[in-house]
């Protein structure tokens, strides 16, 4: 039988740490959200477009590192299912902003839960001090990564450590084909 416990070795205790938790919450998570289309990644464009002034189109490409034709189609699929509304800018007609609806915030809510539920499961070997810690640390880290290499691309991580391509890293529902990133 095989382990899947690495050697102590160098090298292998925190790529293969993270990549284990990356792993399973990833795969817990896009079980979880089967009622957002593309799972996790629409959302996280979800979730910031409730949680912030109305971004444009363009500055949530950005901010969460989708390529721009990429975001188009996932916005599409998110629109088509009532959760966003892209909305003309008062000041500038040719920059859409994506705004939540109503069903948008209902259904973050309870995506909301469920996101939470997997990390406590996720993580449920681990004490809850140290969960904290290990939550603070990882946000200090991956904030003080993107700060210094803003062309980092976190989905493309994902793929890497997940298996990538077409498959769960592309998201789940929407029932358009995946194009780009």
């Amino acid at each position: 039988m095989t382990t899947t416990t690495p050697d102590s070795g160098p090298g292998t205790t925190l790529g293969w740490s993270l990549a284990v938790v990356l792993r399973r919450w990833h795969e817990l998570t896009e079980a979880s959200l089967t009622d957002i289309p593309h799972g996790s990644r629409g959302y996280h464009v979800l979730t910031a477009a409730v949680h912030a002034e109305p971004p444009t189109q363009a500055a949530l490409a950005e901010r969460l590192l989708i390529d721009r034709s990429v975001m188009t189609y996932l916005l599409d699929d998110l629109e088509e299912a009532g959760l966003v509304r892209r909305r003309v800018d008062p000041g500038d007609r040719r920059v859409r902003r994506v705004c939540a609806t109503e069903r948008g915030r209902e259904v973050l809510a309870g995506a909301r839960d469920r996101v939470d539920r997997v990390e406590e499961r996720v993580l449920a070997g681990v004490d809850e001090p140290a969960r904290a810690l290990f939550r603070a640390s990882a946000l200090r880290a991956a904030t003080s990564i993107q700060e210094s290499s803003p062309t980092t691309d976190p989905c493309l991580a994902v793929r890497e450590v997940v298996g990538g391509g077409d498959g769960p890293a592309g998201g789940r529902g929407g029932g358009r084909a995946r194009r780009g990133a």
